[in-house]
């Protein structure tokens, strides 16, 4: 099976040796998301809802890019430095996903690159 990278410019470049996204067949897999701001790279300034909101945002720039939309991801992972934040994630999730809501999990971890609160990454389907 043939995959094809996306890209766009609505998004945050890739800091590393990656994509933003990668197309197999009809599942996109979207690479792990920090609230960067796409058009300086920086990390945005606020809490965690307004870090989340970033994601989130970067993430429907990609599925956009892909040809889909958040309404069409299946699965996502969540990684924030820390659990008390629960409450405040799932709330800013809930303005971007309606029921039937994607698999998720969330999972507290040591650090995030450039001092994010939080990341999050994504399996997409089209079609």
């Amino acid at each position: 099976m043939s995959h094809s990278i996306i890209h766009t410019e609505q998004a945050p470049a890739a800091i590393g040796p990656y994509s933003q996204a990668v197309r197999a067949g009809d599942t996109v897999y979207f690479s792990g998301q920090i609230p960067l701001d796409p058009a300086t790279g920086a990390l945005v300034d606020g809490d965690i809802a307004t870090q989340t909101r970033r994601v989130f945002d970067n993430l429907a720039a990609v599925a956009q890019a892909a040809g889909g939309s958040l309404a069409q991801i299946v699965r996502v992972g969540i990684y924030v430095t820390d659990l008390a934040n629960f409450a405040a994630v799932n709330a800013v999730m809930a303005e971007y996903f309606q029921q039937p809501y994607p698999a998720r999990s969330t999972i507290e971890v040591a650090g995030l690159p450039k001092g994010a609160q939080v990341e999050v990454d994504a399996v997409m389907v089209l079609g």
